[in-house]
């Protein structure tokens, strides 16, 4: 599924045709390391999202260094939830390349990202926590009913391979959502995810 351009985050799926039946019993069970990292991962993000906060504040810049650790979580984070939803068959790479733009080392999930690092809004930025509010409650809302696509996809996908397009589409425009929201409220940007599934 093509990414959409225009927001600084972009999220490009390639679907598989079919998924072997047996993937949605056990893809949860292989994703474990993968959420392990993703623990340790998520703990080191938050923690450069409070420093770029102050750096941003300060300076009115964001330093390469800190932006590309948070493309590499970002990237990270939606490849480990894409495989765990049986979405592909490819175990993703336990890859920790800190780029903006994506390494191509996974055959099927690409995220660019375009982050800001000059002429930051300092104003936006000190009220980061609180104008992501609407957006996180519309992803929550949205979550809520790639859950419920997730579960009729993996008895479709259990009995005949094929994950439903319309459910496969819906999920991956959640994430795609998902990772604008992460790319703002991780201060990688200044611009307002749109609140749209496109």
């Amino acid at each position: 599924m093509p990414a959409s351009s225009g927001y600084p985050a972009t999220l490009t799926f390639d679907a598989p045709e079919r998924v072997a039946n047996w993937r949605p019993l056990v893809h949860w069970l292989m994703a474990i390391p993968h959420f392990v990292v993703l623990y340790f991962l998520n703990i080191a993000s938050s923690v450069v999202a409070l420093v770029s906060w102050f750096v941003i504040l300060f300076s009115g810049q964001l330093s390469p260094g800190l932006a590309n650790f948070q493309a590499m979580y970002i990237r990270y984070a939606a490849r480990v939830y894409n495989f765990a939803a049986f979405l592909r068959e490819e175990y993703p790479p336990f890859s920790f390349d800190a780029t903006a733009s994506d390494p191509g080392d996974d055959p099927r999930l690409r995220i660019d990202l375009q982050p800001a690092l000059t002429d930051r809004n300092r104003v936006t930025t000190f009220f980061r926590l609180i104008l992501v509010i609407p957006v996180a409650i519309v992803l929550a809302i949205f979550m809520i009913g790639a859950y419920f696509a997730v579960l009729i996809a993996f008895f479709a996908v259990l009995f005949t391979g094929h994950w439903p397009a319309g459910l496969r589409d819906f999920v991956i425009r959640v994430q795609r959502f998902s990772v604008r929201l992460l790319s703002y409220s991780l201060l990688l940007t200044d611009k307002y995810p749109p609140f749209a599934l496109d």
